[in-house]
């Protein structure tokens, strides 16, 4: 049952992607770090989050950039990975900074090579990244939020119920 924390965590904050929310204020970066920190299993680290977000754009339909949105989630999630020496308040920040912001410019560098709106020139790539700035912000809030709820609230299932403490996690 403990093995299950992590998974289910990680799930969860997929499927929060179909409530309500503001554009771009959702737990991917978080779920990416965090399963890159605490999974021991690299394979299950990058997996899980992959899984759940396909679970979830199963129900919010699939687009032309998932190939760069679920990109950038594999390399965040590696990121993740950097954090095996502890999950401090100061590694955590620059994670999920670092984080939104690769999500940023892989993402909108796929909606500026993949799609029509933009040309293909150097300036079309500006264009498309001011034209995305607005989202940024939204994302940033985001990772932020969801990235103290599961960090924070698992390091409190930690502290307060051991038991429930997978052997699978990098200690």
């Amino acid at each position: 049952m403990n093995k299950l924390i992590i998974p289910a965590i990680i799930i969860f904050a997929a499927f929060t992607r179909l409530m309500p929310h503001p554009p771009n204020f959702t737990p991917i970066i978080a779920m990416g770090l965090f399963g890159g920190a605490y999974l021991k299993d690299k394979r299950w680290a990058i997996l899980l989050p992959v899984i759940a977000m396909f679970l979830a754009d199963f129900f919010l339909g699939f687009h032309g950039t998932m190939v760069w949105v679920y990109g950038s989630l594999i390399i965040i999630t590696a990121m993740g990975f950097l954090m095996k020496s502890g999950v401090n308040l100061k590694n955590g920040a620059l994670a999920t900074l670092g984080g939104s912001l690769l999500f940023f410019l892989v993402t909108n560098f796929g909606v500026w090579t993949s799609g029509s709106f933009y040309p293909k020139t150097m300036e079309g790539l500006i264009t498309c990244y001011a034209a995305g700035l607005p989202f940024f912000g939204n994302t940033l809030a985001g990772s932020v939020f969801y990235s103290a709820l599961m960090f924070f609230g698992y390091e409190q299932i930690k502290r307060y119920f051991p038991i429930a403490v997978p052997d699978t996690i990098q200690e």
